[in-house]
């Protein structure tokens, strides 16, 4: 079988480098806020070309905790509408309702599956404040024309970076393009760490300074509370292993680059339709999203073949059960890329060979 993505193949590479990293941590006796966390918050703040970066427990509360900052600072209150894509996973929404604004859904760009600018556009209404702009699949979103736009009506934007660690259009990496972005580093991310773990980058000094002290239990300095806050922290022995990973991170973001022109070049069964590309800086193929009319007939089909894939996602956020207040509106192109999607191995590791079954695989479905 081959594998949708080996994790523990994809980290064994590094093993000796994790194994120091962690020793090191344990035999330094501090395992909170210390000196990995902040290293590795300069080092992914310079990677970004951000002046700023700060670590949180998980990719969700990197968004969560950047709206609720906006609350906090007034540039955002309770009720103001957010634009953020129809077809995204759904942690990018549980972000915006969370804090009680309203997620206002758009469909996107049917051939990048990101945020549409037109269809944007079309969106803002007075009570727009801000755009959750969603790199979706490791491609970066159409951020000079969304830029564009903020400036335009004054809108905040945040970047769902959760799955585009190093992607960039002009050279200018995801992360420094909004006003503020959320990244996971859950472990199937690009960069993934070895549990939970994420950050908001920045060069709002004052927005850093706010999220910091918010994911502090609200606390900018010890025992004093600015904010009802919580616990989200980035632990120490995740920003250790991260430092590791960051180190390594281009060159699978190449490797994995490799895989995808493989398949775009070789993969050419008229029924299924691959994604669209737009320069090769702006995809760092976090998944490779083919879209077929038959995808579960596919899916058995690929399984059979000894090809495993998985479906990135099946039920879109409207028509969850959590947001039944949503399914008022219908949402006819994301309901239906999320029954015609289908990921396909993708990883830094696989083989040309590995490659060559998936393609021929697909070919011969009928």
């Amino acid at each position: 079988m081959i594998p949708f993505l080996d994790l523990k193949a994809i980290n064994t590479q590094y093993r000796d480098e994790l194994v120091a990293a962690a020793t090191r941590v344990i035999d330094s006796g501090w395992y909170i806020q210390g000196t990995e966390v902040k290293a590795f918050e300069q080092e992914f703040a310079e990677y970004c070309g951000s002046k700023h970066c700060v670590g949180v427990a998980n990719g969700l509360d990197a968004l969560t905790l950047t709206l609720r900052a906006w609350k906090e600072m007034g540039r955002l209150k309770e009720g103001d509408e957010v634009i953020v894509p129809a077809n995204t996973y759904i942690a990018s929404i549980l972000a915006i309702t969370e804090n009680r604004l309203k997620p206002v859904l758009v469909e996107p760009d049917e051939a990048t599956f990101n945020l549409c600018p037109e269809k944007t556009a079309a969106a803002i209404t007075p009570n727009t404040r801000a755009i959750v702009a969603v790199h979706l699949y490791g491609q970066i979103a159409p951020m000079p024309e969304l830029m564009e736009l903020a400036d335009q009506y004054g809108l905040l934007v945040l970047e769902d970076a959760a799955q585009a660690h190093g992607a960039s259009i002009d050279g200018r990496k995801a992360g420094n393009w909004g006003h503020a972005a959320g990244f996971s580093f859950y472990p199937g991310k690009n960069l993934g760490a070895l549990g939970d773990a994420g950050a908001v980058t920045t060069d709002d000094e004052e927005l850093a300074k706010t999220i910091r002290a918010l994911g502090n239990y609200g606390s900018h300095k010890k025992y004093e509370n600015l904010y009802q806050g919580v616990n989200s922290r980035l632990d120490e022995i995740q920003a250790a292993m991260l430092r590791v990973k960051l180190r390594h991170l281009d060159e699978e973001i190449k490797s994995r680059r490799e895989v995808a022109d493989y398949y775009l070049a070789h993969i050419n069964n008229p029924n299924i339709h691959l994604p669209a590309v737009g320069s090769p800086e702006s995809h760092v193929w976090h998944l490779f999203v083919v879209r077929s009319k038959q995808r579960d007939a596919l899916q058995k089909y690929l399984a059979e073949q000894g090809v495993h894939t998985l479906i990135h996602y099946p039920v879109p956020p409207h028509q969850q059960k959590a947001y039944d207040s949503l399914r008022v509106e219908s949402y006819y192109l994301t309901e239906r890329i999320h029954e015609t999607v289908l990921s396909l191995p993708m990883g830094p590791l696989m083989s040309r060979k590995q490659c060559c079954v998936v393609a021929i695989a697909i070919n011969s479905f009928k």
